[in-house]
């Protein structure tokens, strides 16, 4: 995510008919999306066009809440019924959307998926979960288990160590402090053109193409968090 210029915030202000003379937008992102090409034959075309479409989408509307709630009276915020607290309750979801849907486009399709015993991930999944098979066993009970939403392995600063999470929607049981390194969307969009309601068959698929490369540079990361937080 990155800040652009004063001049194209103020452009996305007279397209959404806001106010384009106040001073101060110094508060406004805009965020673009990345376009994905998954290799994968395990989806197909159709879905993989309508799902990078969803993420346009998600951004798009991201950068619409950003532009809205720099003219959006602060004064007039309450928890009962204000435009301010809509804003920001959207502005969550669709930053979560957007941030989730790009992470599990890197980390999934990969056609020659491996992971070695002597990664950093594979260590840190057997040290946390026992096993990496019950890391493996645990996951998929968790992507079983959400509600339209999301299945993940993040690293914890309050726990010191990983946890698979269920994440229903995109901002419901989100557990704070907590960095994805494993995410797998499994809204019904992300399979039921290609799998219909057999969820459990498209998320062995694409557990069998998961990127372990992109993901062994977020155990990194993680890694290099932990040093810091302790």
């Amino acid at each position: 995510m990155k800040s652009i210029s004063n001049d194209l915030i103020r452009g996305i202000r007279a397209d959404l008919g806001l106010d384009t003379a106040q001073e101060s937008v110094n508060e406004s992102y805009v965020t673009t999306a990345k376009k994905y090409e998954l290799r994968t034959e395990l989806l197909s075309e159709k879905t993989k066009k309508s799902h990078q479409e969803l993420l346009e989408d998600y951004v798009e509307t991201l950068n619409s809440v950003s532009a809205q709630l720099d003219t959006t009276p602060r004064e007039e915020a309450n928890l009962n019924n204000s435009s301010f607290r809509s804003l920001k309750i959207d502005e969550v979801y669709n930053l979560n959307a957007a941030y989730l849907h790009a992470l599990y486009f890197e980390n999934v399709s990969d056609v020659n998926s491996r992971i070695t015993m002597d990664s950093l991930a594979f260590m840190r999944l057997q040290r946390d979960f026992g096993s990496f098979d019950d890391w493996q066993k645990d996951f998929i009970a968790c992507a079983m288990s959400a509600r339209n939403g999301w299945a993940l392995t993040v690293y914890s600063t309050v726990l010191n160590r990983y946890i698979n999470v269920v994440v229903d929607l995109h901002s419901v049981h989100v557990p704070i402090s907590s960095f994805p390194v494993i995410v797998l969307d499994v809204w019904e969009h992300a399979y039921y053109r290609d799998y219909l309601k057999d969820r459990k068959s498209y998320v062995f698929a694409m557990m069998k193409e998961l990127n372990w490369d992109t993901i062994e540079e977020r155990f990194k990361k993680c890694d290099r968090i932990a040093k810091v937080v302790k």
